[in-house]
């Protein structure tokens, strides 16, 4: 015995032993074993002590148990110790205590059945396990599918999925899953719904497959292999089914509590429908076929039910209704052929009695004559070389021949369906690759076992030799890859027992030849048997006690087969004239079946019991006749071949296998029976497995994980920069046997056990380092503990002492006083004592004697008298009993009438107080309350409209003024100019008069305001007086109503300041979930649209296009705006024309939703709509109310009108006459001149003087537009804030009608009257102050007449020159006077005053420019003119000049300069270079460049102010193209690097800038705030742009939908690495042994991911947000769906990695999310919600680490863990792994503790969070502080055609 063996076999060392009743018994040793012991000293886990004697001859030790850490690993190949005792507990722990159900074992899938419906089949799951591999998560079926997927499309080659295991293991539902995992993850479900198709067979095959049998009650009762189909893409394009083995004899007959096909009582359930009358069906215990298991219901499983899914998946593949009907009166047939009643006419004859109902009825169903039917059933035809002679049958050969026709038409209607089936899953698409699921029934063994049970252990002997040669296969493989010396390993190959069976003259060989003989029977074929394989095969063996069976040693075990009914099943046949008859029905459908008979393999293409299950084929075979030999094919021939097509298509493909356990016999949730789990693990191959591996190396750890796992066995000089060297040199020392380890290239590979030998030196080498630690620490504590009682045990004992002392001084002291006291009270107390006895004593006994004699004599007087009384009394006792009985009925009686009476009484009073009839009592006042609400609401934000108007009119009065200043300025210039020009005074003189006619205009116009003010005076005083007498009304009501509701004003305010919280909390809470609802649609949009491009490129490359413009993206508006392309519209409907067969089994599910989604939008839009027109109606009403009030101030102003009107005309004809003067003068001067009429110099200035005076018309005409909208505007607000106010309030208190309502309205009307006096005080003192401001006007008016007429004195008195710039500064002057005088005064007074001052001021502002310009115009004219009119003349004198000098001089000079306009931040471009524009701007321009070297947004700057110059030119086409254009164009970017972060950031800052732009120069108030005054200048004026701003916001959730998926694919690879598997604080976790699936590597090696690439990663996302100019309240939501995403990914790993959930791996958790909190403090986004994403994350890594055994335990978990779910507890705790042995797994108890504690907690059951789930985003609104003005186009940027405007 070497070192290793004594070393583990020591005291304490725990070892299986073999056990009766639980398999394999846990036992500890209670001494070391040495070499030689017979036996060994063992304590089983009771307690009980044995001894457990070895085997003399094999000396073999009992199986070693593996260390605690082990136990519950993912994979068995993991344990160190790997044999059946480990294997078979570690999957009862996993099954029983953590409610695992799937186990790897290698390559292999254990999946026990729990019997119970479970919660980790969602597509949440489904999403979690999609692209990962398999070793990374925890064992799940679809991480079986997953690998397989992944590796089809990886190696490019065919994968098969093998699901085997016995009846009601689970395997249907294993290869269900399975087939939904494909159908959810390849991503077809909107194209041909082929999946569904695929998964839609599964209630068909188990209706017409499935049976109820002892051991399950849906069990399948064929194989079958699903071959699933993918196109290049790698989605499902079809499907293609093959089955095996239908057990036809099911048909006739069934076991007890067994029963035949569901069909057959689903349709026997449903009897009762209309549809099934005809079939004549009944209960399923009126016939033969479905009443002999005496089980006919099945708990839970309603018939009906059943058959209308069934009935809905024969429509979803296409089987229709007629069809469906045919099959169902096929069925009904066969129940009613099984009734037929065959009697004994004598020992060699049947007969059937005449006018049987039940072949009538068969008859009648599948068309044919009675007469026919009914002799073949009784007789035979016989064919002899020479003749034909029918033969009768008797009772029991026809009754057999009855059933074997059923048996026939069964299976052929099975096969019908079944090629039914494959048709409607084929497509046209050409297959690239499948993925076969094999669901085939396991090893079965019975105590009666027959052709059926041989057929089935022969095909699982077939399978388990391709399974033992694939696991050789891979073990292989792995050492040659490794390059490591290996021998062959043994292991059991089962080629003998196959050659036993299907080889030359093997079992079915000889089968078949006695199946020839014509007097063949099973006796002879048994005989033959033992002749030929007896002695010759070890495998086969004779039963000691019949000769008609024999013995077959399978893989799993001795199987004994029965001969009986051999030959016949094999045989299979079915009398030839009964099929005639059934060919020469009437009935379609049955001759469809019976059709294919010549082109059959055997007369029923099926086996009989179990059957031939054959190989069903899609595809139309070559040469359909078959000769007579290949008609006739045996059962087991038919058996084998498809067999052998079946292997061939396994070993083509790459295989997958799953083999499903069932846990106990009785169908018990969670129950684990040992046995019977040990019998199918022997069967199904997982044991072989284990032994294969351990033969081998089945434990590996890369180089990295052992040194990092067995660190702690190394001394510091042993440890190299070469981590090879060190694992081999503390190898060589640690374990002496070279044979037990191998070093490969990458892995170190160790035999079984050594790596708990390894654990074990681990363990006690952590041990003995705890128990240093431990003495250590322990020694100081008790030092520090001992010295500090010693010091407090000194002081107590000196106080204690003292007080002592003293405490026996005052004791004897005492003592002695109380001795003294004590000797003389005792002599007191014992005399008195004494006296008081012996009187007592006296008194006693006189009256003891007397009580004694009294009683003795009332004795005796009592009994004489009592004889007496019990006469009497015993006869009144049954008199009262009888009388009581009765009344007590009676009252009984009444008392149960009454509880009756009072029921029903109580039941109408419910009903009369239900909550209903109060919801419509109080139905009046909620909308009441509700109304005042909404009107208060709107008067608020009437009154914030009109305070900021006038904030506004005052920031323009302050703009205008200083406007004036530099206007002023100005014209000082001028007049500088113009004294030098003294030959224009004439014309100054004349501007001067003009100047002073305005001025007197001016004063009338005072005097209108003033009479205007004195009207508008009286109005407003006659108003006040009746609004008094409306408060004085109203008063006297509010007080009324306060002395009725006074106590109630209280409560209904807090009831209604409730309601509002409540209202407005659930509002927002709407608001976000309809957002969310939203966006959601958006994105099912855009995945529609992308839909719909893929189609048309499909279409494109098959060539089913139309020539033409190809449709890009949509960008459809909810308000069904016009943006859209028309030709786009044209070739929509081509296209669909041309996509219909395409788009025809698109999915219109979705489409409803967003269908019903929009109806709903837009009822709610209609009825929004409907609100404002009533609105709309009342404002209007109650403006025609007032009109008639304001009609005289309305007069007014027409008149004021009128004035100013007269008076433009006035100078304009002034002006027309001037220019008449000047051009007479200069045709009269130029009269006799070469510059005559018709010379170029007159022509030149005769055209600007034109020019001139159009241009003044203009300009005039531009006054008066801009005068009419200035008091139209006025009238406008003056109507506004005088009328609409009380109107209201006048309507609402109409419709108070009665006591009640003005009760409930008492709130709402008590603030009415609050308001209107606060109004009325408001208006009484404007008012007052307007009339003061008024008076003082008007003086002032006086005032300033005064000194104009000073003024025009005085300046008459002055010279020409100065004559008009002295006015000017007048005016001036006065002007801002009086604008300081009405600063200083109160602004709400003054309002109306200011805002004509104002308009006044504009006005003659405006004028000034105007005739400013006129005048420099005609100065330059008449300058130029003389100048040309000099030169003339001096040419004229010389007489020099040559005629081409005389035509060309005059005109050069002409060409008057102009003043450069300002640039008004537009960009003019032509229709035709607007693809250009897109071209250069969108398409290819590289965000790199333009987010280094340009400002932020410039794309969006620029075609923003493209869309301002056309909506300048009012050019609503192009403005419609070009948003069209720069959507599509978007759109399309994004579709072609969608994938690329930096592209998708620098599109969503752009196009979020480009909105708000829309929004800053809409015009609209609320986003003009921010603005500058030049902004405001540059806003749009023509088009309103709102609907396409709500198309652009929902192109913007979309490119931020892409951005998230685009962020989300780049960090979804780092997560689990970084978060989970890597080390960030090393050596804090160990690595565990992992098995055969290795996990990823949690040691940081070259091209893994850790938290630092997660940190960088982010970092670079912020940083490109930011250089992009993403608004930082964007860049704040996209961090916080980072963090999301980055929590949700993490836990959902969690969750499902059973090797994550430990204390380490908590601690590890803490510290990253520690980093990325740092990080948000470092980034400044810790205060808007990304932290509190992390948070259930959190409390998942506290949960690994806090305490979990006690209640206070499971209370603080209950209190810590509120952001994690039930389910997500119970499973963490569950999947709790400890690392080490020094952590202790979580109970079962405290695991139900919580449980209970968390049992009313209102969640959801989903475990998984949804890492899809997008956070509705927003965009408020941000303007932008840069003038359009100023921005620059680089030339990089290729824009030059664009032009500055």
């Amino acid at each position: 015995m070497n070192r290793e063996l004594e070393y583990m076999f020591v005291k304490r060392a725990r070892v299986w032993i073999p056990d009766a009743e639980e398999v394999w018994k846990s036992a500890e040793l209670n001494k070391d074993y040495k070499n030689g012991d017979a036996s060994l000293q063992l304590m089983l886990e009771d307690g009980t002590n044995i001894e457990h004697k070895l085997d003399p001859k094999t000396k073999n030790l009992p199986y070693l148990r593996n260390p605690d850490i082990l136990v519950g690993e993912n994979d068995l190949t993991a344990l160190s110790y790997l044999h059946e005792p480990a294997v078979l507990h570690n999957l009862k722990v996993r099954f029983m205590d953590s409610k695992l159900i799937y186990t790897y074992c290698g390559i292999v899938l254990v999946a026990i059945n729990p019997y119970e419906t479970l919660g980790i089949y969602g597509s949440d799951i489904i999403n979690a396990y999609s692209g990962q591999n398999m070793g990374d998560m925890d064992p799940h079926i679809f991480a079986v599918a997953e690998e397989a997927y992944k590796q089809m499309a990886r190696d490019e080659r065919n994968q098969s999925i093998i699901v085997s295991g016995e009846s009601g293991a689970g395997k249907t539902v294993s290869a269900k899953y399975a087939m939904r995992y494909f159908a959810t993850v390849s991503g077809s479900t909107s194209e041909a719904n082929v999946e569904q198709k695929v998964l839609a067979s599964n209630p068909i095959m188990e209706a017409i497959g499935n049976a109820k049998t002892t051991r399950n009650d849906n069990s399948s009762r064929f194989g079958k292999y699903i071959e699933i189909g993918f196109d290049t893409r790698y989605r499902i394009i079809g499907a293609n089914m093959r089955t095996y083995l239908l057990e036809k004899s099911r048909v006739v007959f069934q076991a007890d509590e067994e029963r035949n096909y569901h069909i057959f009582y689903q349709l026997c359930a449903s009897s009762h429908l209309p549809e099934f009358k005809m079939l004549k069906l009944s209960s399923a215990n009126d016939f033969l076929y479905t009443r002999q298991g005496r089980s006919p219901v099945i708990d839970g499983v309603d018939d009906t039910k059943e058959l209308s899914s069934t009935r809905k998946a024969f429509t979803l593949l296409g089987i229709n209704e007629s069809n469906q009907m045919g099959l169902f009166q096929v069925l009904a047939a066969i129940l009613h052929l099984g009734n037929v009643e065959i009697k004994d006419r004598d020992s060699d004859s049947s007969v059937i009695p005449p006018n049987n109902g039940h072949l009538t009825a068969f008859c009648d169903l599948v068309g044919v004559t009675y007469q026919d039917m009914s002799q073949w059933l009784c007789h035979r035809k016989l064919k002899t070389a020479t003749e034909t002679y029918i033969k009768t049958l008797p009772r029991l050969q026809a009754t057999n021949a009855r059933d074997a026709l059923s048996k026939h038409i069964y299976a052929k209607l099975f096969n019908w369906i079944v090629e039914h089936v494959n048709k409607a899953l084929i497509t046209n698409f050409k297959q690239h690759s499948f993925i076969g699921v094999l669901d085939i029934y396991g090893f079965e063994t019975f105590e009666i076992n027959s052709f059926e049970q041989f057929c089935i252990n022969y095909a699982n002997e077939k399978l388990q030799q391709q399974f033992n040669m694939h696991v050789f296969k891979l073990e292989q493989e792995e050492y040659m890859k490794e390059q490591i010396p290996w021998t062959l390993i043994d292991f059991y190959d089962n080629q003998p027992c196959i050659n036993l069976i299907e080889a030359k003259m093997g079992i079915l060989d000889l089968l078949d030849e006695e199946c020839k003989m014509p007097k063949g029977s099973d006796d002879s074929w048994a005989q033959k048997l033992y002749n030929t394989h007896l002695k010759t095969c070890s495998l086969f063996e004779k039963p000691r006690m019949s000769n008609r069976a024999f013995i077959i040693q399978h893989f799993a075990d001795k199987v004994e087969y029965q001969c009986e009914g051999f030959l016949e099943k094999n045989k299979d046949t079915v009398n030839e004239e009964q099929i005639n008859v059934l060919k020469a029905s009437k009935f379609p459908l049955l001759v469809e079946l019976f059709h294919d008979g010549e082109k059959a393999i055997s007369p029923t293409g099926q086996v009989p019991g179990t059957g031939g299950r054959t190989r069903l084929s899609i595809k139309p075979e070559k040469g359909r006749e078959k000769s007579s030999k290949e008609h006739k094919k045996t059962v087991g021939c038919q058996f084998r071949n498809s067999l052998q097509m079946l292997m061939e298509t396994l070993n083509a493909t790459t295989p997958h296998y799953v083999r499903c356990i069932k846990p106990n016999d009785f169908k018990l949730s969670f129950s684990f029976d040992p046995k019977r789990a040990v019998q199918q693990l022997r069967a199904c191959g997982v044991l072989e497995t284990i032994r294969i591996s351990a033969a081998g190396f089945p434990s590996r750890w890369t180089y990295q994980e052992f040194f990092s796992r067995y660190r702690v066995l190394m001394k510091q000089k042993d440890v190299l920069p070469d981590k090879r060297l060190t694992c081999r040199n503390v190898l060589e020392h640690l374990v002496q046997d070279q044979d037990k380890y191998q070093f490969g290239k990458t892995k170190i590979f160790f035999r079984a056990g050594q790596v708990a030998y390894l654990e074990k030196l681990r363990a006690e080498k952590l041990r003995a380092a705890c128990i240093r630690i431990q003495k250590t620490i322990r020694c100081w504590l008790a030092r520090k503990k001992y010295l500090r009682k010693r010091s407090a045990a000194i002081t107590m004992q000196r106080f204690t002492r003292g007080y002592q002392a003293r405490c026996l001084a005052k004791f004897m002291r005492r003592t002695q006083a109380a001795t003294t006291i004590q000797k003389y009270q005792r002599m007191c107390v014992e005399k008195k004592r004494y006296r008081r006895k012996q009187a007592a004593a006296l008194v006693m006994q006189t009256i003891l004697r007397a009580y004694m004699a009294r009683q003795k004599y009332r004795a005796l007087l009592r009994e004489s008298k009592v004889v007496i009384i019990q006469k009497r009394v015993r006869g009144w006792l049954a008199r009262c009993w009888y009388k009581r009985c009765l009344v007590s009925l009676v009252y009984l009686q009444c008392c149960f009438r009454r509880m009756k009476a009072r029921r029903e009484l109580k039941k109408l009073k419910i009903e009369a107080r239900s909550v209903e009839h109060f919801k419509k009592l109080n139905k009046g006042m909620e909308n009441k309350i509700m109304q005042l609400q909404r009107k208060l609401d709107e008067q608020n934000k009437e009154n914030r409209l009109v305070n900021e108007r006038l904030v506004g009119l005052e920031n323009t009065y302050t703009t205008e003024s200083e406007r004036m200043r530099a206007e002023l300025s100005r014209l000082r210039g001028a007049e500088e100019d113009a004294k030098n020009k003294g030959h224009q005074v004439n014309s100054l003189l004349e501007e001067l008069e003009k100047l002073r006619k305005e001025l007197s205009s001016t004063q009338k116009e005072k005097k209108t305001i003033e009479d205007w003010a004195q009207t508008y005076r009286s109005e407003m005083e006659t108003m006040v007086s009746e609004l008094k007498d409306q408060n004085g009304s109203l008063k006297k009501e509010k007080d009324d109503l306060n002395r009725l509701i006074q106590e109630q004003s209280q409560q209904m305010t807090e009831k209604m300041a409730r309601a509002i919280l409540e209202e407005t909390q659930q509002l927002k809470t709407d608001l976000n979930e309809e957002r969310s609802r939203y966006q959601n649609l958006l994105t099912e949009h855009l995945r529609l649209e992308e839909k719909y491009d893929d189609l048309k490129e499909e279409m494109v490359s098959s060539n089913v296009s139309k020539p033409g413009h190809r449709r890009t993206d949509s960008t459809h508006s909810s308000n069904g705006s016009e943006y859209t392309y028309n030709s786009e519209y044209a070739e929509l409907e081509d296209g669909a024309r041309a996509a219909e067969d395409v788009t025809r089994g698109m999915d219109t599910s979705l489409t409803l939703k967003l269908q019903k989604r929009l109806t709903e939008l837009e009822q709610e839009k209609q009825s929004l709509r409907n609100e404002l027109e009533n609105k709309e109606d009342q404002f209007l009403r109650a403006r025609a109310r007032d009109d008639v009030e304001f009609k005289k101030a309305r007069g007014a102003e027409l008149e004021y009108e009128s004035l100013k009107r007269q008076e433009l005309e006035s100078e304009n004809k002034k002006l027309r006459h001037d220019l008449k003067e000047i051009r007479q003068s200069l045709v009269g001067n130029a009269a006799t001149s070469v510059g005559a009429a018709g010379s170029p110099a007159y022509k030149v200035v005769l055209e600007q003087l034109n020019a001139s005076c159009e241009e003044l018309e203009v300009r005039k005409e531009e006054v008066l537009i801009l005068r009419s909208q200035l008091v139209s505007q006025k009238e406008a607000m003056h109507h506004k804030e005088t009328m609409t106010e009380p109107s209201v309030y006048v309507e609402d208190v109409s419709k108070l009608k009665d006591a009640g309502e003005l009760k409930q309205a008492y709130v709402g009307l008590k603030d009415t009257n609050r308001l209107l006096e606060h109004q009325l005080q408001t208006q009484r003192r404007g008012y007052d102050s307007e009339v003061e401001s008024l008076r003082g006007e008007l003086q002032n008016v006086k005032e300033e007449n005064n000194r104009q007429q000073q003024l025009l004195a005085q300046n008459l008195q002055l010279p020409p020159e100065a004559r008009i710039e002295a006015s000017l500064q007048h005016e001036i002057t006065r002007l801002t006077n009086e604008n300081l005088e009405l600063l200083a005064e109160d602004p709400t007074a003054s309002r109306e005053a200011r805002v004509i001052i104002l308009r006044r001021m504009v006005d003659l502002m405006e004028q000034l420019e105007k005739q400013d310009r006129t005048i420099r115009k005609l100065k330059k004219q008449l300058k130029v003119y003389s100048k040309r009119i000099g030169e003339m003349g001096a040419g004229q004198t010389e007489g020099q000049t040559s005629p081409g000098q005389m035509v060309d001089e005059p005109i050069h000079p002409v060409n008057i300069p102009r003043r450069e306009k300002d640039f008004q931040g537009m960009l003019e471009y032509n229709k035709e270079d607007e693809l250009k524009l897109v071209k250069n701007l969108i398409l290819e321009l590289k965000p790199r460049g333009v987010a280094v070297n340009l400002i932020p947004g410039l794309p969006a700057y620029i075609l923003f102010m493209c869309l301002r110059h056309a909506d300048y030119v009012n050019d609503d086409q192009k403005v419609r193209t070009l948003l069209t254009s720069t959507i599509n164009s978007i759109k399309k970017i994004l579709k072609k690097r969608g994938d690329d972060f930096e592209t998708v950031s620098f599109w969503l800052s752009n196009t979020c800038r480009f909105l708000h732009c829309l929004k800053q120069y809409s015009g609209d108030e609320a986003f003009m705030k921010h603005n500058s005054q030049r902004q405001n200048e540059h806003c749009l004026s023509n088009f309103d742009l709102a609907e396409y701003r709500q198309v652009i916001s929902d192109l913007a959730i979309q490119i931020y939908q892409q951005l998230i998926k685009c962020m989300e694919n780049i960090l979804q690879p780092m997560i689990v690495s970084g978060m989970l598997e890597h080390e960030t604080i090393q050596g804090v976790s160990g690595v565990k042994p992992t098995g055969l699936r290795k996990r990823t590597s949690s040691i940081a090696d070259e091209g893994t991911y850790t938290l630092d690439s997660i940190l960088r990663q982010l970092s670079a996302f912020h940083s490109t947000m930011c250089q992009h100019g993403t608004d930082p309240e964007l860049i704040k939501q996209v961090v916080k769906q980072q963090f999301y995403i980055i929590g949700a990914v993490t836990l959902n790993n969690l969750l499902l990695r059973k090797d994550m959930c430990s204390w380490s791996k908590g601690m590890q958790i803490r510290y990253n999310v520690s980093q990325l909190e740092e990080w948000l403090r470092d980034k400044g986004l810790m205060t808007f919600g990304a932290k509190e994403t992390l948070e259930p994350l959190i409390q998942a890594a506290q949960l690994l680490q806090v305490k979990k055994k006690t209640d206070e335990d499971a209370d603080a978990i209950c209190s810590m863990c509120l952001g994690l779910t039930t389910a997500q507890i119970v499973k963490v705790l569950n999947l709790y792994t400890p690392v080490n042995e020094f952590e202790e797994r979580v109970s079962v108890s405290f695991i139900r503790t919580i449980q209970t504690r968390l049992r009313d907690r209102c969640e959801s059951p989903q475990l998984l969070m949804d890492t899809k789930m997008i956070y509705p985003v927003t965009f408020p609104f941000s303007p932008s502080s840069l003038a359009l003005e100023t921005i620059q186009i680089p030339s990089s940027l290729n824009l030059g055609f664009l032009t500055r405007v």
